[in-house]
């Protein structure tokens, strides 16, 4: 497997590593805008352990091509993340095949900061049928980087995500293959009075059943709901209803789905 950094209008190498099981990239430079990190040489509908940036947490992801990019973010698209991210002239990229007792661990499922807006063959993956003012501080995969920090919205360590006070928001989160799933946590954003928090929400699961499931203010706890599935490649969440409240913003700090591989 290799990682290579290069610019996309002339494609020339600025810094690249490769290894059998593991590849790491320790390089001094400046990222600079349309730099793209490229994965290569993976093998395909396999697990790997990535950490795209010092800063920034170790995802365990499913890996459904054989090459993968991620655009470094610039301006607005930054936002949603650690300040340092990418940032500065000395900079670590690690990726390596994922160990037999991590994929069959019992984990958060939905944990994934490598993740991109654009889908891209890496899983889990989330997308969502509206973000408010299409702003990154507000993209649907901030509900799925492991930041929980709910009493503010906006830039990092404050993204969420925002549903533009859409009645009909839907927020998906897709495996990429089959799941076996017994826990489903919700942190709602708590920026009160700013904010206001549904009162009931809908999951949809890729096996056709539906789970309506309610909630209440919280600021900083977790809703838990214990719901069992198997098999399931996806779920959504759906069918949110606000409180009575003057606020007409909700929205959605963190999701995480606790669960294992398919056996």
């Amino acid at each position: 497997m290799k990682i290579t950094v290069y610019n996309e209008w002339d494609h020339v190498p600025k810094a690249g590593a490769e290894g059998t099981e593991m590849a790491v990239l320790a390089w001094n430079g400046e990222y600079r805008k349309n730099d793209v990190l490229e994965f290569s040489g993976l093998e395909e509908n396999s697990f790997y352990a990535v950490r795209v940036d010092a800063v920034m947490q170790e995802s365990l992801v499913y890996v459904t091509k054989s090459t993968v990019t991620f655009p470094i973010p610039f301006y607005e698209k930054r936002e949603s993340l650690n300040p340092m991210a990418f940032m500065g002239n000395r900079h670590y990229t690690m990726i390596r095949k994922a160990r037999d007792f991590e994929i069959k661990a019992y984990r958060n499922l939905a944990l994934n900061t490598f993740d991109r807006h654009e889908d891209f063959g890496v899983y889990p993956h989330a997308y969502a049928n509206v973000e408010t003012r299409g702003e990154s501080v507000f993209e649907a995969k901030n509900a799925t980087d492991g930041i929980i920090a709910v009493k503010s919205h906006g830039e990092w360590p404050y993204e969420s995500w925002g549903i533009n006070r859409q009645d009909d928001a839907r927020l998906t989160v897709d495996f990429g293959r089959k799941v076996d799933i017994d826990e489903i946590r919700l942190y709602t954003r708590a920026d009160f009075p700013h904010d206001n928090w549904w009162v009931e929400g809908t999951f949809d699961f890729s096996d056709g059943n539906k789970e309506t499931v309610k909630m209440e203010k919280k600021v900083g706890e977790p809703h838990i709901f214990k719901i069992v599935k198997k098999g399931i490649t996806d779920l959504s969440l759906s069918g949110l209803i606000k409180a009575e409240d003057p606020s007409p913003f909700p929205a959605l700090t963190q999701i995480e789905v606790y669960g294992t591989e398919s056996r």
